[in-house]
């Protein structure tokens, strides 16, 4: 109960401290790496609460977000990268 506790109030630190990163990041790359770590952060509190709470159907939604979460993180990517050549 203890390590649950202080792992979620580290995560959440992470999630503030990305939020923060989204919202002042200099360039658009830097925001775009902050989104990947939200999503991460948020898929790590996902798991945490699945095997916390024994519910398995939480682990079949932590596979879709990272799923949507990496093609979005490569496709904006790609976006801002193809804007930066003209």
């Amino acid at each position: 109960m203890i390590a649950f506790a202080i792992s979620s109030v580290l995560l959440l630190a992470g999630l503030g401290l990305a939020l923060r990163r989204v919202i002042v990041g200099p360039t658009p790359f830097d925001r775009v790496v902050a989104l990947d770590l939200i999503g991460g952060l948020c898929l790590c509190l996902i798991v945490m609460f699945s095997i916390f709470f024994d519910q398995g159907v939480l682990l079949d939604s932590a596979f879709a977000i990272s799923l949507v979460s990496f093609l979005g993180t490569v496709a904006f990517a790609r976006y801002l990268g193809r804007g930066e050549t003209k």
